[in-house]
């Protein structure tokens, strides 16, 4: 296996490798004497400080004299460039998958190209934030294999090439730790699986109702003193998968539950030649709108009363009507006097009419002169979520709290950042600043905020952030994106203990990512992840065949306490199945049948014709493709 990348994720997903999938793992870091370094040398400490902690990491999952790894020390490589050359000095040419991790796309895209080159056969993981552009050269790099091997399996060829976004994966995460009473959702493969966080139950209280209990939580969801569940904890860590046992033993804990699992439908392609409204509100404001309405009113009873009165035909009346609101007709010397009267308040409301229209232009053009700026905050805005930072990260959790319907002020430092487009075309007020400067937060109206989202790349500007927040409102709900366990552990017991009335939690989001880079380095399909607290729980879907531990048996029996759950299973014909990997539905242009048909039964017994979606722990998806592999290896002896 060879990863390639350049921040926190290459280092998390080569972990992941090497302790859950025990493979032989290469990484390839920028180089720390890159050339074209800026003088003030940034970019040359932050490869420094990739290079130590990947070597730290790999240093930790040393194989031990039993280990089938033994004498085969994980390899770090130093590239300035990830050229063709280097992939073949990090052994692409042999290797089964390669990961391209950067956090630049085109550097991503040339690896990948060079890589299929290369060797035909590989598996490519990439790294994309364009999503259109992701799908588009998945499909370029799925036909050049085809086309250099044409004797590949398809079922080879369909893992040959997956689009994978980190963003993707941690924004629904990150934005339900924002939302009170938020579920965690995750679309899997024509499901929508939907889990939520249940309170803790006493003594003697029946658990609350549910399909299944997917995990329990720490007993420092209540215990101010102590610390956040992560892979690392003691005993009071977060349950994942539990038994029955384990579930009537949590007392005083809290659960997250799978609550409904709902097969979805493919959504029809939006009608592009749909009617649409003047957008009327967003051009004038209402007080001209109203002004305007009371004019139309007064002329229309002008011309009534003109109709009324010269007994003309009514468009006569009318064409009379506007003759006198513009002052163009002939003075009504001889007419009757009720003439004269409507063609003097005819005139008037000409007259009032006039600075009506000019306020009218004004506020159009001002519309149009500010539509290429930046929103700023309203007065009288509370209630909202203050979220900081508008990278890639970012800018998908302001999406997806756009779609919720949730109000967001952002604060973003640089003007130039990815977000910035997608604030500016949804309206959303943004204060562009450095966060730790004074004055900016107060801006974002973070006194009257319902919670903060630190999203920054940097675990020390997002702590300064929360602590600072706080100060100002000390009941604020917190949420930080932190990398290092350690020190999210140590963030949380403080914030916990200053504000124990306040809710806090702490995301990683390589810790979300990459079990997904991982399992499609393996050639499998992770659907999606949940956090729970600092650890994760996993959603993918699988063949059936091949599986010792699920060909054959019942969906209640093929169960495995802390390591897997089957939550339904697609019996629909092989053949008939949809193709596409991970795409959204509408995407999916491959669909040769009708939607999968789906058992949730218990005592359904799994064929290998079936394909299930489960929910997994990290160590217990390693563990279930572990056990086909050895089961493939004997079949295929025998």
């Amino acid at each position: 296996m060879v990863v390639c990348g350049d921040d926190a994720l290459a280092e998390r997903l080569g972990t992941e490798l090497r302790e859950l999938y025990r493979a032989q793992v290469t990484i390839v870091v920028p180089s720390t004497r890159a050339a074209g370094e800026p003088a003030q040398g940034g970019g040359r400490m932050r490869a420094a400080a990739l290079l130590s902690r990947v070597q730290a990491a790999m240093g930790r999952f040393a194989p031990s004299d039993d280990d089938s790894l033994a004498g085969q020390a994980p390899r770090v490589m130093e590239a300035a460039v990830l050229s063709e050359d280097v992939l073949t000095e990090a052994g692409v040419a042999r290797a089964d998958a390669l990961a391209l991790v950067h956090d630049d796309d085109e550097t991503n895209i040339r690896a990948a190209l060079a890589a299929r080159r290369l060797n035909p056969r590989l598996r490519l993981v990439i790294r994309l934030f364009d999503r259109k552009l992701g799908q588009h050269l998945a499909q370029l790099l799925d036909q050049a294999a085809a086309l250099a091997q044409p004797d590949l399996a398809a079922e080879s060829l369909d893992t040959s090439t997956t689009i994978l976004s980190d963003a993707d994966t941690a924004a629904p995460a990150l934005a339900a730790t924002a939302v009170a009473g938020t579920g965690k959702v995750v679309q899997a493969d024509g499901l929508l699986l939907r889990a939520v966080e249940r309170a803790p139950r006493g003594r003697g209280r029946a658990a609350a109702p549910g399909l299944c209990t997917l995990a329990i939580l720490s007993s420092s969801n209540n215990d101010p003193s102590d610390t956040e569940g992560s892979d690392t904890s003691g005993q009071e860590e977060p349950l994942l998968l539990p038994d029955d046992q384990e579930i009537a033993a949590a007392v005083g804990r809290g659960s997250v539950v799978l609550d409904t699992v709902t097969p979805t439908e493919p959504a029809l392609p939006p009608r592009r030649l749909a009617a649409r409204a003047l957008p009327l509100g967003s051009l004038f404001s209402r007080r001209v709108r109203w002004s305007l309405a009371v004019l139309v009113v007064c002329v229309l009873g002008l011309a009534l009363a003109t109709w009324a009165t010269t007994e003309s035909n009514p468009w006569r009346a009318g064409y009379l009507t506007m003759l006198d609101l513009f002052a163009i007709d002939e003075p009504a010397i001889g007419e009757p006097a009720a003439r004269q009267i409507i063609q003097l308040l005819t005139g008037f409301a000409g007259l009032l009419l006039l600075p009506v229209l000019m306020a009218a232009v004004l506020e159009a053009m001002g519309t149009f002169r500010t539509a290429s700026a930046l929103r700023r905050p309203p007065r009288g805005l509370s209630g909202h979520v203050v979220l900081l930072g508008l990278g890639k990260i970012g800018t998908r959790v302001l999406a997806r709290l756009h779609e919720l319907g949730v109000p967001v002020v952002c604060v973003e430092e640089n003007p130039e950042a990815r977000g910035i487009p997608l604030a500016r075309r949804l309206r959303v007020p943004t204060v562009i600043g450095d966060v730790r400067d004074e004055g900016v937060l107060e801006a974002a109206k973070v006194s009257r905020s319902h919670a903060l989202l630190a999203l920054t790349s940097l675990d020390t500007t997002n702590l300064e952030a929360a602590l600072y927040a706080r100060s100002v409102k000390p009941n604020l709900q917190v949420s930080l994106r932190l990398y290092d366990d350690a020190f999210a552990t140590a963030v949380y017991r403080t914030l916990r203990a200053a504000h124990p009335r306040a809710l806090t939690r702490s995301r990683s989001v390589t810790t979300l990512a990459a079990p997904a880079f991982a399992g499609a380095m393996m050639g499998r399909e992770v659907l999606g992840a949940i956090p729970v607290e600092r650890r994760v729980l996993l959603f993918a879907a699988l063949d059936v065949a091949g599986h010792p531990h699920l060909e054959g048996r019942t969906v209640a029996a093929s169960f495995r306490a802390g390591a897997w759950r089957v939550l339904a299973v697609d019996s629909t014909a092989p053949g008939q199945r949809r193709t596409g990997r991970g795409t959204a539905p509408e995407e999916d242009e491959s669909a040769p049948g009708p939607g999968p048909v789906w058992e949730m039964d218990p005592g359904y017994v799994l064929r290998p014709t079936d394909r299930v979606v489960l929910a997994a722990t990290r160590r217990g998806l390693a563990e279930l493709l572990d056990s086909q592999s050895s089961y493939s290896a004997y079949a295929s002896h025998q």
